[in-house]
Protein backbone atom coordinates (compact mmCIF):
# COMPACT_ATOMS: atom_id res chain seq x y z
CA UNK A 1 0.00 0.00 0.00
CA UNK A 2 0.90 3.49 -0.32
CA UNK A 3 3.10 5.07 2.61
CA UNK A 4 3.16 8.57 3.54
CA UNK A 5 5.47 10.90 5.54
CA UNK A 6 3.77 12.25 8.84
CA UNK A 7 5.04 15.17 10.27
CA UNK A 8 6.56 14.37 13.93
CA UNK A 9 4.75 16.59 16.51
CA UNK A 10 5.24 16.22 20.91
CA UNK A 11 3.21 12.93 22.25
CA UNK A 12 4.12 11.33 18.50
CA UNK A 13 4.01 7.88 20.57
CA UNK A 14 0.85 7.81 22.00
CA UNK A 15 -0.92 10.23 18.76
CA UNK A 16 0.62 8.34 15.79
CA UNK A 17 2.40 5.78 16.39
CA UNK A 18 0.50 2.75 18.24
CA UNK A 19 2.66 0.27 20.12
CA UNK A 20 1.17 -1.60 23.35
CA UNK A 21 2.00 -0.30 26.57
CA UNK A 22 1.32 -2.89 29.55
CA UNK A 23 -0.89 -0.54 32.42
CA UNK A 24 0.73 -0.26 35.53
CA UNK A 25 -0.11 1.90 38.83
CA UNK A 26 2.98 3.27 40.50
CA UNK A 27 2.64 3.97 44.14
CA UNK A 28 5.07 5.91 46.25
CA UNK A 29 5.24 7.88 49.75
CA UNK A 30 5.87 11.46 49.60
CA UNK A 31 8.54 12.57 52.37
CA UNK A 32 6.06 13.05 55.10
CA UNK A 33 5.05 9.09 54.68
CA UNK A 34 1.78 9.76 52.66
CA UNK A 35 0.76 7.75 49.80
CA UNK A 36 0.57 8.28 46.21
CA UNK A 37 -0.92 5.95 43.45
CA UNK A 38 -0.85 7.39 39.72
CA UNK A 39 -1.18 5.01 36.25
CA UNK A 40 1.98 4.85 34.26
CA UNK A 41 2.53 3.24 31.21
CA UNK A 42 5.95 4.25 29.51
CA UNK A 43 7.49 1.26 31.11
CA UNK A 44 10.77 -0.59 29.64
CA UNK A 45 13.25 -3.60 30.68
CA UNK A 46 16.42 -1.43 31.22
CA UNK A 47 18.78 -4.46 32.51
CA UNK A 48 17.67 -8.29 32.08
CA UNK A 49 20.49 -9.66 34.00
CA UNK A 50 19.87 -11.53 37.11
CA UNK A 51 22.97 -9.29 39.02
CA UNK A 52 21.52 -6.01 38.26
CA UNK A 53 17.80 -6.18 37.51
CA UNK A 54 16.75 -3.06 36.32
CA UNK A 55 13.71 -0.81 34.85
CA UNK A 56 13.37 2.42 33.01
CA UNK A 57 10.26 4.40 34.03
CA UNK A 58 8.87 8.05 32.41
CA UNK A 59 6.70 10.79 34.34
CA UNK A 60 6.22 14.35 33.92
CA UNK A 61 8.34 16.12 35.89
CA UNK A 62 5.95 17.74 38.10
CA UNK A 63 3.78 14.76 38.68
CA UNK A 64 3.73 13.79 42.24
CA UNK A 65 4.66 10.39 41.57
CA UNK A 66 8.63 11.51 40.12
CA UNK A 67 8.80 14.25 43.09
CA UNK A 68 8.01 11.36 46.45
CA UNK A 69 10.37 8.98 43.93
CA UNK A 70 13.16 11.85 43.80
CA UNK A 71 12.69 12.64 47.32
CA UNK A 72 12.28 8.81 48.83
CA UNK A 73 14.12 6.77 46.15
CA UNK A 74 11.69 4.39 46.18
CA UNK A 75 8.77 2.88 44.43
CA UNK A 76 6.62 0.25 43.31
CA UNK A 77 5.08 -1.05 39.83
CA UNK A 78 1.97 -2.58 40.31
CA UNK A 79 0.26 -4.36 37.01
CA UNK A 80 -3.90 -4.10 37.64
CA UNK A 81 -5.88 -6.77 35.93
CA UNK A 82 -8.49 -5.68 33.32
CA UNK A 83 -11.76 -6.08 36.36
CA UNK A 84 -9.86 -3.03 37.42
CA UNK A 85 -9.19 -0.74 34.81
CA UNK A 86 -12.09 1.74 36.07
CA UNK A 87 -9.92 2.11 39.53
CA UNK A 88 -6.91 2.89 37.63
CA UNK A 89 -8.40 5.33 35.97
CA UNK A 90 -9.79 6.59 39.13
CA UNK A 91 -5.96 7.17 40.26
CA UNK A 92 -5.36 8.94 36.81
CA UNK A 93 -7.37 11.70 38.16
CA UNK A 94 -5.29 15.26 39.43
CA UNK A 95 -6.02 14.68 43.22
CA UNK A 96 -4.53 17.69 45.49
CA UNK A 97 -1.21 16.94 46.76
CA UNK A 98 -0.65 14.51 50.16
CA UNK A 99 -4.10 12.94 49.08
CA UNK A 100 -4.18 8.82 48.67
CA UNK A 101 -6.20 7.86 45.44
CA UNK A 102 -6.33 4.54 46.44
CA UNK A 103 -9.30 5.36 49.39
CA UNK A 104 -10.97 6.28 46.26
CA UNK A 105 -10.67 2.26 44.63
CA UNK A 106 -11.10 -1.00 44.99
CA UNK A 107 -7.64 -1.14 45.32
CA UNK A 108 -6.18 -2.96 48.55
CA UNK A 109 -2.80 -1.48 49.62
CA UNK A 110 -0.52 -4.33 51.37
CA UNK A 111 3.05 -3.99 52.82
CA UNK A 112 5.78 -4.48 50.38
CA UNK A 113 8.51 -6.62 51.21
CA UNK A 114 11.66 -4.49 50.52
CA UNK A 115 10.69 -0.70 50.18
CA UNK A 116 8.16 1.28 52.16
CA UNK A 117 5.41 2.45 49.47
CA UNK A 118 2.53 -0.46 49.70
CA UNK A 119 2.00 -2.92 47.55
CA UNK A 120 -2.07 -3.19 45.67
CA UNK A 121 -2.77 -7.13 47.07
CA UNK A 122 -5.33 -7.37 43.42
CA UNK A 123 -2.43 -6.99 41.13
CA UNK A 124 -1.01 -10.31 40.03
CA UNK A 125 2.70 -9.03 39.26
CA UNK A 126 4.38 -6.41 41.26
CA UNK A 127 8.25 -4.83 41.00
CA UNK A 128 9.53 -3.19 44.14
CA UNK A 129 11.89 -0.54 42.81
CA UNK A 130 14.82 1.72 44.72
CA UNK A 131 16.59 4.29 42.32
CA UNK A 132 19.73 3.76 40.63
CA UNK A 133 19.81 7.03 38.47
CA UNK A 134 17.67 10.11 37.72
CA UNK A 135 17.78 11.78 34.28
CA UNK A 136 15.92 15.37 33.71
CA UNK A 137 15.52 15.90 29.99
CA UNK A 138 15.27 19.51 29.02
CA UNK A 139 11.61 20.87 28.85
CA UNK A 140 10.65 17.01 28.85
CA UNK A 141 9.90 14.33 31.03
CA UNK A 142 11.87 12.29 34.23
CA UNK A 143 13.37 9.33 33.61
CA UNK A 144 14.14 7.13 36.39
CA UNK A 145 16.51 4.07 35.84
CA UNK A 146 15.57 1.94 38.85
CA UNK A 147 16.75 -1.42 40.56
CA UNK A 148 14.74 -4.31 40.91
CA UNK A 149 14.55 -5.14 44.49
CA UNK A 150 12.09 -7.77 44.17
CA UNK A 151 9.72 -9.55 41.58
CA UNK A 152 6.25 -10.42 43.49
CA UNK A 153 3.67 -12.63 41.97
CA UNK A 154 0.33 -14.67 42.77
CA UNK A 155 1.12 -18.06 43.92
CA UNK A 156 1.31 -20.70 40.99
CA UNK A 157 1.71 -18.03 38.40
CA UNK A 158 5.77 -18.49 37.89
CA UNK A 159 5.33 -21.99 37.12
CA UNK A 160 2.42 -21.56 34.41
CA UNK A 161 3.90 -22.08 30.64
CA UNK A 162 4.20 -18.52 29.26
CA UNK A 163 0.42 -18.77 27.55
CA UNK A 164 -1.11 -19.82 29.93
CA UNK A 165 0.32 -17.08 32.49
CA UNK A 166 -1.17 -14.94 30.29
CA UNK A 167 -4.83 -15.60 30.37
CA UNK A 168 -4.63 -15.98 34.17
CA UNK A 169 -3.07 -12.52 34.71
CA UNK A 170 -5.78 -10.57 32.39
CA UNK A 171 -3.35 -7.72 32.13
CA UNK A 172 -4.65 -4.64 29.71
CA UNK A 173 -2.39 -2.79 27.29
CA UNK A 174 -3.70 0.95 26.68
CA UNK A 175 -3.10 3.93 24.72
CA UNK A 176 -4.28 7.68 25.63
CA UNK A 177 -6.06 10.01 22.88
CA UNK A 178 -4.57 13.16 21.35
CA UNK A 179 -7.06 15.02 23.58
CA UNK A 180 -5.89 13.22 26.78
CA UNK A 181 -9.13 12.60 27.90
CA UNK A 182 -10.50 9.38 26.72
CA UNK A 183 -8.13 6.52 26.89
CA UNK A 184 -8.41 3.01 25.21
CA UNK A 185 -7.43 -0.18 26.74
CA UNK A 186 -7.20 -3.79 25.39
CA UNK A 187 -6.86 -7.58 26.12
CA UNK A 188 -6.53 -7.83 22.40
CA UNK A 189 -6.77 -5.99 19.16
CA UNK A 190 -10.00 -6.96 18.88
CA UNK A 191 -11.26 -6.29 22.26
CA UNK A 192 -11.14 -2.73 22.94
CA UNK A 193 -12.74 -0.62 25.39
CA UNK A 194 -12.95 3.08 26.17
CA UNK A 195 -12.29 4.96 29.46
CA UNK A 196 -12.82 8.49 30.69
CA UNK A 197 -10.75 10.49 32.46
CA UNK A 198 -13.10 12.58 34.72
CA UNK A 199 -11.13 15.73 34.64
CA UNK A 200 -11.58 19.06 32.41
CA UNK A 201 -8.63 20.55 30.46
CA UNK A 202 -6.30 21.59 32.46
CA UNK A 203 -7.45 18.99 35.03
CA UNK A 204 -3.71 18.77 36.26
CA UNK A 205 -3.19 22.09 37.74
CA UNK A 206 -5.78 19.92 40.42
CA UNK A 207 -3.05 18.60 41.30
CA UNK A 208 -1.11 21.43 42.66
CA UNK A 209 -3.96 22.49 45.72
CA UNK A 210 -2.08 21.94 48.81
CA UNK A 211 -4.40 20.81 51.56
CA UNK A 212 -3.22 21.96 55.24
CA UNK A 213 -5.09 19.54 57.02
CA UNK A 214 -7.07 16.04 56.69
CA UNK A 215 -9.81 15.96 54.86
CA UNK A 216 -12.08 12.22 54.77
CA UNK A 217 -12.56 10.80 51.38
CA UNK A 218 -15.96 11.75 50.92
CA UNK A 219 -15.13 15.46 51.33
CA UNK A 220 -12.41 14.88 49.02
CA UNK A 221 -14.61 13.72 46.31
CA UNK A 222 -16.49 17.26 46.78
CA UNK A 223 -13.49 19.29 46.31
CA UNK A 224 -12.56 17.16 43.00
CA UNK A 225 -16.26 18.24 41.80
CA UNK A 226 -15.17 22.08 42.19
CA UNK A 227 -13.86 24.03 38.86
CA UNK A 228 -9.89 23.55 39.05
CA UNK A 229 -10.03 27.62 38.77
CA UNK A 230 -11.58 27.46 42.04
CA UNK A 231 -10.13 24.56 43.87
CA UNK A 232 -7.65 26.23 45.65
CA UNK A 233 -9.61 29.25 47.33
CA UNK A 234 -12.79 26.84 48.06
CA UNK A 235 -9.80 24.02 49.60
CA UNK A 236 -8.59 27.23 51.82
CA UNK A 237 -12.11 28.09 52.87
CA UNK A 238 -13.72 25.55 53.38
CA UNK A 239 -10.24 24.37 56.35
CA UNK A 240 -10.68 27.53 57.84
CA UNK A 241 -14.50 27.12 58.19
CA UNK A 242 -13.92 23.60 59.76
CA UNK A 243 -10.82 25.39 61.86
CA UNK A 244 -13.26 27.91 62.86
CA UNK A 245 -15.61 25.21 63.94
CA UNK A 246 -13.11 23.72 65.88
CA UNK A 247 -12.31 20.46 63.54
CA UNK A 248 -8.90 19.02 62.86
CA UNK A 249 -10.45 16.86 59.56
CA UNK A 250 -12.64 18.23 56.80
CA UNK A 251 -15.65 16.56 56.74
CA UNK A 252 -18.40 16.29 53.83
CA UNK A 253 -20.98 17.34 56.38
CA UNK A 254 -18.74 20.35 56.99
CA UNK A 255 -18.21 21.12 53.34
CA UNK A 256 -22.15 21.25 52.49
CA UNK A 257 -22.48 23.08 55.66
CA UNK A 258 -19.87 25.82 54.48
CA UNK A 259 -21.24 25.79 50.87
CA UNK A 260 -25.14 26.28 52.22
CA UNK A 261 -23.96 29.22 54.35
CA UNK A 262 -21.74 30.76 51.33
CA UNK A 263 -24.79 30.28 48.70
CA UNK A 264 -22.36 28.03 46.43
CA UNK A 265 -24.56 25.90 44.29
CA UNK A 266 -24.03 23.39 41.17
CA UNK A 267 -25.34 26.24 38.87
CA UNK A 268 -23.00 28.48 40.30
CA UNK A 269 -19.85 25.43 39.87
CA UNK A 270 -20.98 24.58 36.11
CA UNK A 271 -20.74 29.24 35.66
CA UNK A 272 -17.18 28.84 36.57
CA UNK A 273 -17.04 25.70 35.04
CA UNK A 274 -18.34 26.74 31.25
CA UNK A 275 -17.22 30.22 32.00
CA UNK A 276 -20.53 31.68 31.13
CA UNK A 277 -21.54 34.86 33.21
Amino acid sequence: MAKEEIKIKPFWYSDIWLFPKLITVITTLDKDGNVNAAPYSHIMQYDVMAKTPRMMVGFRQESHTFTNIVETGEFVINCPPADYLDDMMETARFWPEGVNELDHTRFTPIPSLHVKPPSLAECPQIAECTVHEIIRLPKSSGIIIANIEAIVMEEGLKDMDRGERIQKMDLPVGLGDQNRRYYYHAKTTSDVTMHELEEPPGGQKGGKVKMDIPWEAAAQKGLMAVPTTMRQMVCTSVEDFAKNKGDTEVTAKRFIQMSEEYGIDSELMERFRTGTD
